[in-house]
């Protein structure tokens, strides 16, 4: 029986004109990065198991896809482990590999093992896929691709400064009308932590709160209870969930709710500082808001977090990231502050797709399509063709003589911009009729003023 053709929930084929949209998106995302000064790097699609487990806390751990070991590393695998029912350590002993799940710890890896080939402080930028095992979901697949942007050998405050601009130039760029940056910093969440008493319970207060959104103040202190939060210090952090007014009126509620903390109060320094620097050097588009239950989930961030969300669309944030003070530790180099963002273009293509907003030409196919009337006038066309392609002309000539409908169908099909025509008397004359197939003109050109339109 014929097998019928699918592909795995969680990740999408993309046609001719949908890879031309991604493509902008890209090629924006990658123009501002470049204007910060920002240099490529690419890592492998997969990095051992052990570079990238216990990086992300449990919750990430459970999404990383592992590579199952082939061949003769099968034997290796530890029954033992097995029997005595330590999965995680079977799991270990079946997959040596794994599919990265974000771009920062693999790029952690990069920097501690080429750490003599760099000079910091070290700016990169990474645009590549990720794969994680969730629920598929609107806005949430198991395949999409990352947009990062890092720097790391220095604790300057001036690149969480960049990094809000950059929010703004590449989403300004991209037309999208309003969105909005939220910021926190995790040295806050760490002061609410140590004021609430359960400093030993950073990570999972920090894991309920950040669902806020989703699951309601009710779901969050049910949750904060199911990990063991006393009632005590949940009374104490309830009134968070309320603070409202300008960020400047935030920023003042929490400096005297972090009062007795002073890691909490370093953090409100560091948050302020950006927040001004934010405001003296202006925004086009974004809107920045200090939002105390911004926590993101993953554990190594340290300084400041980011997320952004495009308003009067239904989809979770489509940026992020935050400040990671001893990411490249973890691999043996102690003492780097680090800081990057991302940008989700699987959620920003989504966003353009809803709202309409690319350019009218992106996903144009081809520029020039030159009609065949028939043999002697289609191996002319060969010859313009030829000359055209060597100045970075996109054209080719339609492959048969047809019917001009038919070949007219075909150029509105691949969305050409032009259509040449050279029949019999355009031959005799040395003229080619050039249709502009959006506005509908015609005009006749000679070879020269054909070949001069194109190249200015």
């Amino acid at each position: 029986m014929v097998q019928k053709p699918a592909i795995p929930k969680g990740t999408r084929d993309f046609l001719p004109g949908e890879v031309a949209r991604r493509t902008y998106i890209f090629n924006t995302i990658r123009s501002v990065f470049k204007t910060y000064g920002f240099a490529p790097i690419e890592t492998p699609s997969f990095e051992l198991s052990t570079t990238l487990l216990g990086k992300y806390g449990e919750e990430g751990d459970r999404l990383i896809f592992r590579i199952l070991n082939s061949g003769e590393k099968m034997k290796k695998a530890d029954l033992e482990a097995l029997q005595a029912g330590n999965l995680p350590r079977f799991a270990n002993s079946l997959a040596e590999k794994a599919l990265r799940y974000d771009l920062t710890v693999p790029f952690a890896r990069f920097v501690v093992q080429h750490q003599n080939e760099l000079s910091f402080p070290f700016k990169r930028y990474q645009i590549q896929p990720v794969w994680r095992a969730d629920r598929p979901q609107h806005g949430r697949y198991q395949e999409f691709y990352q947009c990062d942007a890092d720097v790391i050998g220095s604790d300057s405050l001036f690149y969480e400064v960049d990094f809000v601009q950059i929010f703004d130039q590449v989403l300004t760029k991209l037309g999208i009308p309003g969105f909005t940056i939220k910021i926190n910093n995790r040295k806050i969440l760490s002061g609410i932590a140590e004021v609430s008493g359960e400093s030993e319970r950073l990570v999972d207060i920090t894991i309920a709160i950040d669902k806020l959104d989703k699951i309601g103040e009710e779901g969050v202190i049910r949750e904060l209870k199911e990990k063991g939060v006393s009632d005590q210090a949940i009374a104490v952090i309830s009134p968070l969930f309320a603070i409202s007014g300008s960020n400047e009126e935030r920023l003042d509620q929490m400096r005297a709710f972090l009062n007795s903390s002073e890691t909490g109060l370093k953090g409100i320094e560091e948050l302020e500082y950006v927040l001004n620097q934010t405001k003296e050097l202006g925004l086009e588009r974004a809107e920045v808001e200090f939002d105390v239950t911004l926590a993101r989930g993953l554990n190594y961030y340290t300084g400041a977090i980011f997320e952004v969300k495009v308003h009067d669309v239904k989809m979770g944030s489509v940026c992020g990231g935050g400040r990671y003070d001893d990411l490249t530790g973890l691999f043996g180099l102690s003492g780097v502050s680090g800081v990057g963002i991302s940008f989700g273009a699987d959620r920003i293509y989504d966003v353009l797709n809803e709202l309409n907003l690319y350019p009218a030409d992106t996903d144009a196919m081809l520029t020039l399509l030159f009609a065949n009337f028939g043999e002697k006038e289609a191996e002319y066309c060969m010859k313009l063709t030829k000359k055209l392609r060597l100045v970075g002309v996109d054209c080719e000539v339609y492959p048969v003589t047809a019917k001009m409908q038919k070949q007219f169908k075909y150029a509105d099909n691949r969305r050409v911009k032009f259509v040449a025509i050279v029949g019999e008397s355009e031959l005799e004359k040395g003229t080619i009729q050039l249709k502009n197939m959006e506005s509908g003109e015609q005009k006749e050109l000679t070879e020269t003023e054909l070949h001069q339109l194109f190249i200015k």
